[in-house]
């Protein structure tokens, strides 16, 4: 993109870009899941919520909860990583209301996740590391946590078939 492109076209154009990702994936919409954006670096944020309960007795998250929150951080991820480069270019313009232009996202081909404590009733956070990303095959690491990124309540690994084109 031109160098004098104005700050908030910027700031514009990658969060309309990610918006539009995250539009891909209904579930998301339904647990709530946000992305904090600062730069290309993504956290995702799964606000509390009282359906997340599995365990009223504890309480604690579902353990489905959290996997589908690692994988959903996963796909994210990986899909912000692999269009960046294009769209800082202006080579693409992702448009949530423009369905065309929706990047196809990655598929699991597989997906392990460690749980490692209780998700208590608060807040979630997520990061995910694109590990390796060719034209085929990709891989991702991801934490959550709660209060303290070193007390991590789960973590996972996935692997996923790249779209073509």
């Amino acid at each position: 993109m031109d160098r004098k492109e104005p700050l908030d076209q910027v700031k514009n154009r990658r969060d309309s870009a990610l918006r539009a990702l995250v539009s891909g994936v209904p579930y998301m919409n339904w647990l709530g899941v946000q992305f904090d954006r600062r730069g290309d670096e993504l956290t995702a944020v799964l606000p509390f919520d009282e359906k997340l309960i599995g365990n009223p007795a504890l309480p604690a998250i579902h353990g489905g909860v959290t996997a589908a929150f690692l994988e959903m951080t996963a796909i994210i991820e990986l899909s912000w990583s692999t269009m960046w480069e294009d769209l800082e270019s202006g080579r693409i313009a992702p448009d949530a209301d423009v369905p065309d232009s929706l990047p196809r996202l990655p598929k699991t081909i597989d997906f392990t996740v460690d749980y490692l404590r209780s998700g208590l009733p608060r807040d979630v956070y997520a990061r995910g590391r694109v590990v390796r990303a060719g034209r085929r095959y990709a891989s991702v690491q991801i934490e959550a946590w709660q209060d303290n990124r070193a007390k991590l309540i789960a973590q996972a690994t996935a692997h996923f078939l790249m779209p073509r084109g």
